[in-house]
Formats: C-alpha cells, structure tokens, sequence
C-alpha cells in the first residue's frame, strides 16, 4: 500500500528585536509584576488568564482559542546563560547554536544538508523576508529566499521562446562562477538554485485556493505565502519568517499591541487555512525571540533583557506550558533580568529529533534536555 503520510514541516516564526515576555505571558498574580511595571504594566481587567497565576497579552485573544483547544504550547524562562543582551550577538547565537564564540553555520541551514543531503530539491528550505537569515546560511545549501511570493520569481510577465532566452542568459552569466574559487563557486551556485527556486516558487500562487481570509498585514502575506507553497506541495520542509522589531525601548504599550494583534490574527489563520486543507497534522509551527525584557520597566518601556519564552503551534503540539516562570524575586535577578532556567538548545533538540526525525547533538553541538511537546 502507498502511505499518504507526508513528510513532517516546521515553520519558524522569530519575533525580532527582543519580545517581552512579562508583558505576553503575564505572571499577573504575583505582586511584582505589579511593583516592576508601573509604566507599561497591563490591567489586570485587559489580561487573558489562562490558569490563576499566568495570562495572555490583552491583543492575543485569537491565541488563546488555540491555546484552549489544545495546539499552543509555552515555553517559559527559555534563553541561555550570561546573555550579552545585544541584538546581534543573541540572534547570532540563536541561529547558529554557539554562544560561547561567533559561529559561522546556521542550526537550520545544518538541517537542510541532513534533510536533503544531495541538493536534490533546491526548495527544501523556503524563508519569507527580504534577506536570508543567518539561522538558514550554510555553504553549498540552497534556500529560496521570497520577499514578496505574488510578485516572485524572474520575468514573470514574460512568456515562451522570449523568457526561456533570457533564463538561458542568465544560466550562462552564473555557470563561468563554478570552479574558480570557493566564493565565486558559491556565488555562482547561488545564482543556479536561485534561478530553479524561482521558477517553481512562482507557480505556488496560482495552485492555491482558501476561504480563508487573512489579514491585510504583511506578516499575514507571509504566512499566507507560506501556506501556498505548501499546499502546491513542491517538498519544502523548512520554512522561516520573521516579524518585528519588537525592541520596546519607549511607547511601549501601543507598539506591543499592534505587534500582538498583528501576530495572533496572521497566525490564527494560517492554522486554520491549514485545518481547512487538512495539512495541519502535517505542519508545526516554532516561535522565539533573541530575549526577553528587563523586569523594571524604564518609564516608557523595557530594556534588553535574558530569559524569556518560546512557543509552539500545531495539530501535533501537547498544549500547555513547560519549564517554568523564573523568579522575579529581586534576589534572583542578574542585571535586573529574570533568569533563564531552560536552554533553547533543548527546545531545538525536541523540534529536531522529535518533529523532523534527525539527530540533534550535531546539528546544535550537544545533548539537551528535550520537552514532551510533540505527539
């Protein structure tokens, strides 16, 4: 018998520039959420409880219907020892595993060599942005890199002989690249892959129907692309997107807001545009952020910070919360920050090993404990 069963899907959603975790997963029952939030403290009237001590953000009701029917999972106190709190050396560790010295291949570009080891499918790897992250960049590993799917791939509006004489061009301009050189083998393969992604990718768009609607939002857009080319079915296993900047310096309030209200209608509709195709069983979703915020607020926001919370998403997610809310007791802070008590390694090990079926030691350089996060 064939099997029907499709190869398993991770999404991964990074929340850029530093979301506050007190303010998203709120520890409203404990008196020094209050003490520590003057300024940017929400009301407790505003808060979403989802269990007598911890609530959601007042903008991610939509959230919490999905946390209810069991397809949300939280992470709590998620980071890693000593953090810089600078935005570029955190999310270079986050993406490249190594945080005791600067890394040079990202975790999930590791990913796709192990998946795809061959290069046979130079769509394995999908990321919606205008640049390719570093989590994703590995030498001799395509990643199709979209900015802007509807409008995606080269030449669109050219058609027959014409388009296939100019791609021809184009395959001749790249091909002189391989061999001369390490960069310019990488350049020139680069441009190869980049030419094959594109005239797939395009197709995506046209395959795709849904009665479901999203949001007029780009972080919307996105998912939605990410839906299409799921559903066109094209073998991508990976896929990376990106929403921010959530570093909330001042005015935080209204900013936080509109980031949360963004982010829990955009992907509130993804999950259903998947339960809708009957692919939910076949895609989950990972999200983070570099760290959380400084536990005091400054007065109009929050500064950089350490622990902080990650989240997970699907059909096949045990809903609930793992790990723990670390202390907010002002003998346990370091640099006024709550502290992280699980490593994201871990987090990275249970998507790898329990979702994607691939062994996770070499992929981010060690064993970490796992969480039961996934059916």
């Amino acid at each position: 018998m064939t099997s029907t069963k499709k190869d398993p899907v991770l999404v991964v959603f990074q929340l850029t520039g530093g979301n506050d975790y007190l303010n998203t997963v709120i520890p409203y029952s404990n008196p020094l959420y209050r003490d520590n939030r003057p300024a940017v403290g929400i009301a407790e009237e505003r808060i979403i409880p989802i269990d007598d001590k911890i609530g959601f953000h007042p903008e991610m009701a939509p959230l919490k219907h999905v946390y209810d029917r069991g397809d949300m999972a939280i992470v709590h106190g998620i980071g890693y020892a000593n953090s810089p709190r600078s935005h570029f050396r955190s999310m270079d560790i986050w993406h490249t595993c190594e945080p005791d010295k600067l890394g040079t291949e990202g975790w999930l570009g590791r990913a796709t060599r192990d998946i795809d080891p061959n290069k046979e499918n130079v769509l394995t790897t999908v990321s919606f942005g205008p640049a390719l992250f570093r989590a994703l960049a590995l030498p001799g590993v395509p990643v199709a890199v979209v900015d802007d799917l509807d409008n995606y791939g080269l030449l669109p509006n050219i058609a027959g002989e014409q388009r296939n004489k100019v791609l021809d061009r184009f395959a001749r301009m790249y091909s002189p690249a391989i061999g001369s050189g390490a960069v310019m083998d990488y350049m020139g393969q680069t441009g190869l892959d980049t030419l094959e992604g594109a005239d797939i990718l395009k197709e995506a768009p046209r395959i795709y129907s849904s009665d479901v609607e999203y949001p007029d939002t780009p972080i919307a857009k996105k998912l939605k692309g990410i839906a299409q080319v799921h559903m066109a079915n094209f073998g991508t296993r990976i896929f990376y997107v990106d929403h921010g900047s959530f570093d909330s310096h001042s005015n935080q309030t209204g900013m936080h807001d509109k980031l949360w209200f963004d982010v829990s209608h955009a992907l509130d509709a993804f999950l259903d545009d998947l339960k809708e195709h009957d692919a939910d069983q076949e895609v989950v979703v990972l999200m983070f952020t570099e760290f959380g915020r400084r536990t005091h607020d400054n007065g109009s926001g929050t500064d950089h910070g350490a622990g902080g919370a990650a989240f997970m998403f699907g059909s096949n997610v045990k809903g609930g919360q793992y790990s723990e809310m670390p202390s907010m007791e002002e003998k346990d802070l370091e640099q006024g920050d709550v502290v992280p008590n699980y490593d994201y390694r871990g987090l990275y090990t249970t998507v790898l090993e329990d979702w994607m079926g691939l062994d996770a030691n070499p992929l981010v350089g060690a064993t970490y404990e796992k969480l039961p996060i996934l059916a």
